[in-house]
This record gives C-alpha cells, structure tokens and sequence, in this order.
C-alpha cells in the first residue's frame, strides 16, 4: 500500500550538508556546500568573486598568486582561513594547519614559502592554556618549514559566535627561477603522484569528532611539503602541476586542473 501524505519537515532533504548536487539561483544564501571544495565553491568563486576583483594573478586559479616584484624576481602569494572541529585531532591541530596550509599553496607554485602573517579570530571563554599550545604548535610547525610569523592580528567575539578560534594565515615566497608550474601547464599523457595515503586528514578529524562509528587509528598526514617539492624540482624539470588537495580532496583537484588546462 502507497502512502499518499505531506513528507513531515524532517524527512525532507536538508540542504545544510557539506554537499548540495542542485544548483541554486542568483539570490539563494550560502549553504555549508559553498566550502566543500567542490563545484559550488568554485562556482561561488568564478561568479561572485572573480567579476569584481578579475586580475591574471587570481584568476590563473592556483593555490597562490604569482606577482612580479621586479624584472628577475617573482613571488608566490596565497592566504587561507582555518576552521576545525575538534581544535586538537590525531596527528596535528588548527595551528599546526594553519602554517602547514599556507606554506604548502605558496610551495605548489615552485617558490620558496618565507614569511607568514597570522589572524585569530578568539572567542569569549577559549582557554588561554588552549591557545598557547596552539601557538607554540605554529611555531614549531614554522620552524620545520622553515619559515618566520612576522606579523598577526587578534580579534575577540562574543561566546557562541565563533567555534573556539579561528585562524587566518598568508604566506609569501620567491619563485625558484626557471621553474614554471601550475594548473594551466597540465598536458595529455601527464601522470598523476600522490605523496602519500588520500583521506587520513579527514578520517582523523572526523575519528576525532566520534562521526565515524568505529574506533581508528589514522592520524592526519598534515604536514609542511616545501622541502619535498624543492627536491623534487631540483631532480626534475618535467614537473608541470603541483596541488594540495585539501577541501574536495583529489578527485576536486584534478577536475580543477582539467578546467584550467583544457585537458
């Protein structure tokens, strides 16, 4: 027997998930899809942001922007905010991700990460104890990478508006000369090499946030690669695209490339 009745509003679909297959028109608020790192984040992107702010560096579409700072010098520039929940998760913590993010978009573009800035967004009641191992986890994290913080800022919201703390970095770094790589270079026939196992950085957060019904072990792989991709560079020049595939993961990042190089 068919029931033949009005879906109560908790059986509808919900639209507040990390992803949301049905486009939305011009008007529509943004959902939690928007920073999945998938089509409608890019979306998002192209239509909304791109228009007003076009210039070449942006919208090449890398994990960083490539400027010219004189005639024999180029720098990779990329900013990133972090959000995580839980703050600490096997494997790393939002601090140790803010560093390890911003060094590794600046390295995807052949450069040398130097200098970093960080912003924290700080709610009302977060543990000043927390945010010191937080703190000390960046710099130790700037130290493997080989990078400095030299400037931040701080800003304090009423409790219950924010998720603890929020950070926001930017990076800067020299382009290692003669070395051109980006989404724009991929070619026909390129193969694709991963550096390690996909998804442990998410496995170990959502482990964390007891979501994924069983007990493991994984610990997020999350971890500063610009001095793995400096010796790659220097062993090879048949290097044409570098990625870090973060939100949207691998399957994201390749599609990306695809758009940017026609191939």
């Amino acid at each position: 027997m068919i029931e033949n009745r009005r879906p109560k509003p908790e059986e509808l679909p919900t639209m507040e998930g990390p992803i949301c297959p049905i486009p939305l028109p011009h008007g529509e608020t943004i959902v939690m899809g928007h920073g999945s790192g998938g089509k409608m984040m890019n979306d998002l992107i192209r239509k909304t942001f791109l228009p007003p702010l076009d210039n070449p560096a942006l919208r090449a579409g890398d994990d960083a922007g490539v400027v010219q700072a004189n005639s024999c010098t180029q720098l990779a520039i990329s900013t990133d905010c972090h959000v995580v929940a839980p703050l600490f998760f096997p494997g790393g913590d939002i601090g140790h991700l803010a560093v390890c993010g911003t060094v590794n978009d600046v390295a995807m573009l052949g450069a040398t990460p130097q200098y970093l800035t960080a912003g924290f967004i700080l709610e009302e009641g977060l543990e000043i104890a927390t945010l010191e191992r937080v703190v000390k986890s960046m710099q130790a994290a700037a130290e493997e990478a080989g990078v400095q913080i030299v400037a931040g800022d701080t800003k304090v919201v009423q409790r219950g508006k924010a998720d603890g703390l929020y950070i926001t970095t930017a990076g800067v770094g020299t382009i290692i000369p003669g070395v051109e790589v980006g989404g724009a270079y991929a070619k026909p026939g390129d193969v694709v090499i991963l550096s390690g196992p996909i998804g442990d950085h998410g496995i170990a957060v959502l482990g964390a946030r007891g979501e994924l019904g069983f007990e493991s072990d994984i610990q997020s792989d999350c971890a500063p690669l610009n001095h793995l991709i400096a010796a790659m560079l220097e062993a090879s020049d048949q290097i044409h695209v570098l990625r870090d595939p973060t939100r949207g993961g691998v399957a994201s990042a390749l599609n990306e490339i695809s758009q940017q190089s026609g191939v």
